[in-house]
C-alpha cells in the first residue's frame, strides 16, 4: 500500500491556494511571535543589566537588630514572617564585612558606597542630586562605571579628589561639560566646588538624570557622616541567585541585604506583564491560522470522500485514514514552523536597526532585541499545537466515514 505521508502530499498539493493562506498564516504568526518576543525582553534585558551594572547585583544597607515586643505578643507576624526590626544608619564595619563576603564563591568583587541627597548647582542651574562616595578602584571592579563613561577619563577622576563623575542627563539638566565647575550644597550651608572629571551614561533614566560620584572621603566630609559606608554593593558570578545570598547575608552580618531582583520587583513585573500580553495578543494570530487549517482539511475531506472509501476498500484501516490528514498537518506546522522562524530572524535582525529616540525609564537610540532560542522552541511549540488541534477532528471524521455508504453517495 501507498504509505500515508506519500497520499497526504498529494492531497495537499490539490487545494494550493487555500494551502498557502493556511500557511502564510502559521508563518507570520510564528515570525511575529518571535519578533516581539525579542523585542519586550531586549527592553527587560537591556533594564536588568543596566541597574546590575550600576547598582550591583546584590546589596548591604544599614544594621539591625530585632524590635523587641511584650511577651504576648507573638516574635512573628501573621504570615510567618520575622519580627519587625529597629534599623541604625550606616555600615561602621565595612572592611570586616566585605573581607568575609569575598569567601562566597559567587562573590565576585564588592565596593562600599556612601551615599546622601544633597542640591547642586551649575551657572543658573540646580538639581537634587544622590551622591556617590566611591573608592576608585572597587568600584570600578564591582560595577560597568568603565563602560559607561562617553566623555572624560576615569583616570582624571581617580587622580583628583576634587573631581566628579557626573550622570549624562544630569550634565544636561546643569548645562555642565567636561572641565566644568559644579558645586554642591553641604549640610552646614557651604558651598564644595568640583571639577566635571567625566560624563558616565548608565542607560537608565532614574539614574543619570541624578547620580554624581566623588571619592568617598570627600563624600564623608562633605555629609558629615559619622561613618565611611551606608551601602556596600555586590558583582556576582550568577546574579540569578542574589536572593538566595542576600537572606544568608542578613543572618550572617546582622544588615539589611537587597537583591536586585526585590530591589526592581515593580519594574520587572510590568515587563513580565507586557511580554504576557504581547505573548497572549500574538498567539490569536498562529490560532487563527489554525481555523484556516481546519476549514481546508474539513474541505478536503468532502472533497475526497470517493477517494476515502476506495482507500477503505483497499484496506487502508481507519488509523490509516487518520494519519493521512494528520500528516497534512504535520506538513503544514513543520513548515510553516521552519519559514516562520528565519522569518522571525530576519524580522528581529531588522527591528534591531530600526532608529528611536527613548529618553525615559531607559536610554537608547534602537529597537533593543534579546536573541533567545528559547522564543524559536515556544513559537514552534505553539504551532505544532494549534495545527495538531486542527487536524484532529477532520482527521478523525474521516477515519469514521463508512466505505460502503462514501461509495454510494459519491456517484
Amino acid at each position: 500500500m501507498t504509505p500515508p505521508l506519500h497520499i497526504a502530499l498529494r492531497f495537499l498539493t490539490h487545494r494550493k491556494r487555500a494551502l498557502l493562506l493556511s500557511l502564510s498564516g502559521v508563518v507570520f504568526g510564528v515570525a511575529i511571535f518571535i519578533c516581539t518576543q525579542a523585542q519586550t525582553q531586549g527592553f527587560a534585558r537591556h533594564f536588568i543589566d543596566s541597574t546590575i551594572g550600576s547598582n550591583g547585583a546584590l546589596m548591604i544597607r544599614s544594621r539591625f537588630r530585632p524590635r523587641y515586643e511584650p511577651l504576648i505578643v507573638s516574635s512573628k507576624t501573621s504570615d510567618g514572617k520575622a519580627g519587625r526590626r529597629s534599623y541604625f544608619e550606616g555600615i561602621t564595619n565595612a572592611n570586616e564585612i566585605m573581607r568575609v563576603s569575598r569567601k562566597f564563591s559567587n562573590v565576585v568583587s564588592c565596593s562600599p558606597v556612601l551615599r546622601g541627597t544633597l542640591s547642586a548647582r551649575a551657572g543658573f542651574e540646580n538639581a537634587t542630586i544622590d551622591l556617590y562616595g566611591i573608592e576608585p578602584a572597587l568600584h570600578a571592579q564591582t560595577t560597568d562605571l568603565l563602560h559607561q563613561l562617553v566623555e572624560g577619563s576615569f583616570d582624571d577622576f581617580r587622580n583628583n579628589t576634587s573631581s566628579i563623575i557626573i550622570g549624562s542627563r544630569l550634565a544636561e539638566i546643569l548645562q555642565a561639560g567636561l572641565g566644568d565647575t559644579v558645586q554642591l550644597l553641604a549640610p552646614s550651608g557651604e558651598y564644595w566646588r568640583f571639577t566635571v572629571a567625566a560624563i558616565a551614561r548608565a542607560g537608565i533614566g532614574s539614574i543619570d538624570a541624578t547620580r554624581i560620584y566623588s571619592h568617598a572621603r570627600v563624600a564623608q566630609a562633605l555629609l558629615q557622616r559619622p561613618f565611611g559606608a551606608s551601602m556596600i554593593i555586590y558583582k556576582l558570578r550568577d546574579p540569578d541567585r542574589a536572593p538566595a545570598l542576600a537572606s544568608h547575608f542578613e543572618r550572617l552580618f546582622q544588615h539589611g541585604a537587597d537583591s536586585w531582583q526585590q530591589r526592581e520587583e515593580s519594574t520587572l513585573q510590568l515587563f513580565l506583564t507586557l511580554r504576557m500580553s504581547v505573548a497572549i495578543t500574538v498567539s490569536l494570530i498562529i490560532l487563527l491560522a489554525g481555523f484556516g487549517i481546519f476549514n481546508v482539511l474539513t474541505m478536503s475531506v468532502l472533497a475526497k470522500i470517493k477517494e476515502i472509501a476506495i482507500l477503505r476498500s483497499m484496506g487502508y484501516r481507519r488509523i490509516d485514514i487518520s494519519a493521512i490528514f494528520l500528516w497534512q498537518g504535520a506538513l503544514i506546522a513543520v513548515a510553516g514552523s521552519v519559514f516562520g522562524c528565519l522569518l522571525g530572524a530576519l524580522m528581529t535582525w531588522g527591528v534591531s536597526h530600526i532608529p528611536i529616540r527613548i529618553r525615559g525609564l531607559l536610554y537608547t537610540d534602537y529597537f533593543l532585541v534579546t536573541w533567545d532560542w528559547r522564543h524559536y522552541v515556544f513559537a514552534t511549540l505553539l504551532a505544532i499545537l494549534a495545527v495538531f488541534i486542527a487536524s484532529y477532528v477532520p482527521a478523525r471524521r474521516a477515519a469514521e466515514l463508512p466505505p460502503v455508504v462514501t461509495i454510494r453517495g459519491s456517484r
